[in-house]
This record gives C-alpha cells, sequence and structure tokens, in this order.
C-alpha cells in the first residue's frame, strides 16, 4: 500500500509529449523517458490510469482548416485514432521496463486494445496494473482534456494531474513573455475569471463542479512524475480553495 497522500491518480499527458520540442511523429527516446517516471510513480503504490492526447500526429479540431474535404466529425474521429498509435507505443516503452499495463479505448478496436469499461479499468488499477485510456471520451467534439476529467471521476481518482512542458500556470505564456508569473495555488473561480491556460473550459467546469483537484506540473524535469505523485510541491494546484501564491 502506498503512503503518499493519493491512492489513484489520473495522469493527463499530451500528444506533444511524445516527440521533439517543436517536432511531430513518435520520438522513443521521449516515450520512454516518460515510461520511466510513470514506472517509477507506480512503484510507490500508486495506482495510476493515463489519458493520452494525440496532437503530435493530428490534432482533429484545427485539421478541417486547411482540408476542406474532411468533416469536422471524421476529422475528430482521426485524431482519436492517433491517441491510440500514442498510447501503443506507451504500452510498449512501460512494459519493456518489465511492468503491467492494459491499453483500453472508448471506440472498440479488439486487434489491438481492450474497450473501455469503468468496473474493468478500476480492476485493473485495484490489481497495481498500469491503464493507458486512448481515444478520448470516443465522441468527436470533445478534447482529450475532457476526457481525462471524466475518465478522474469515472474512475474516483483522488487528483487530476496534467504534465506539461513549463512548471504550471502562468500568469501569461512563460514562452513568450519572460516577465509571467507563476502561480503555486489557484481556485477554480480565478481559473475561470482570468481566463488561465490549464484545461479547456469543459474539463475545468467538471472538475470545479465535482471538486476534483488539478496538478499543473513539468515533466520534462527529471522525476517530476514520482514527486508530483509523492504529493511534494510541484507545479500549480488548482483547487476548491480561495488563496493564491505565486513563485
Amino acid at each position: 500500500m502506498s503512503s503518499d497522500p493519493y491512492r489513484r491518480v489520473l495522469l493527463k499527458l499530451s500528444g506533444e509529449s511524445f516527440s521533439h520540442a517543436g517536432e511531430r511523429g513518435i520520438a522513443m527516446e521521449e516515450v520512454l523517458h516518460i515510461a520511466n517516471q510513470t514506472v517509477q510513480a507506480a512503484a510507490r503504490g500508486t495506482q495510476l490510469a493515463v489519458v493520452i492526447g494525440g496532437g503530435n500526429i493530428l490534432r482533429g479540431a484545427s485539421f478541417t482548416a486547411g482540408n476542406s474535404g474532411v468533416q469536422e466529425a471524421t476529422a475528430h474521429y482521426m485524431g482519436m485514432l492517433a491517441t491510440v498509435i500514442n498510447g501503443l507505443a506507451l504500452q510498449d516503452a512501460i512494459e519493456s521496463l518489465g511492468v503491467e499495463t492494459r491499453l483500453m479505448t472508448a471506440i472498440r478496436m479488439d486487434g489491438v486494445a481492450e474497450p473501455y469499461i469503468r468496473r474493468r479499468a478500476r480492476h485493473h488499477l485495484d490489481k497495481g496494473i498500469i491503464v493507458i485510456l486512448a481515444a478520448g471520451t470516443g465522441s468527436p467534439f470533445v478534447t482529450t482534456d475532457t476526457a481525462a476529467a471524466q475518465r478522474a471521476l469515472e474512475l474516483e481518482a483522488d487528483i487530476l494531474m496534467k504534465a506539461t512542458r513549463v512548471d504550471g500556470v502562468y500568469s501569461d505564456d512563460p514562452e513568450k513573455n519572460p516577465h509571467a508569473v507563476l502561480y503555486r495555488d489557484l481556485s477554480f473561480q480565478q481559473v475561470r475569471e482570468q481566463n488561465l491556460r490549464v484545461m479547456d473550459a469543459t474539463a475545468i467546469s467538471q472538475c470545479m463542479e465535482h471538486n476534483m483537484p488539478i496538478l499543473v506540473f513539468n515533466y520534462r524535469k527529471d522525476g517530476n512524475i514520482e514527486r508530483a505523485v509523492a504529493g511534494e510541491k510541484c507545479g500549480t494546484l488548482v483547487s476548491s480553495h480561495t488563496e493564491t501564491a505565486s513563485g
């Protein structure tokens, strides 16, 4: 049993985390870096479910902009399939380290993954298996951020952790504004009022309504996934409290 503050964690990974900065496709050294951190975190006894994006391959929401022959709903389904490709890569990377996983998809594709069934996913987690969740919610016009919030609630996770390439939530884009302020703690209301870039509005609303805390942190720093799972001060915590701290 884990002595960490979180029994079960939903980890959200963007598709971009699977490629080199500024590039597309899958770079297996990047996937292995994430896999190593994920395995270290799971070794603490925390149950881990992982929701994956597909933006490194195809982002359905923007694909139709230059492809008028593709319907928007079709583009979203294409994006869902991209997340499955990422899921297969992560599954093999984690299992190459000797840890058991299950890849589950919201769209049935029995030849490569199990269908997502909530009770089955919970059973896998209870057995200490890392569960990788792909294909979003299985419906178009829904982001993987919203899918992460939905799965966190369905699986009764203690926290939703969003892995990013920056240290947390800032007052502005830190990659464009060097004077942007890093927040350590925020309330859901402050996120909405200030229109801060945490997750999409639907995901924030779901987490706010059901009091699901969100931790936004930098996965690129070695050991940060394990530190986050251990409850160490890492990134920005968004919850129902009202105080704000910056640093």
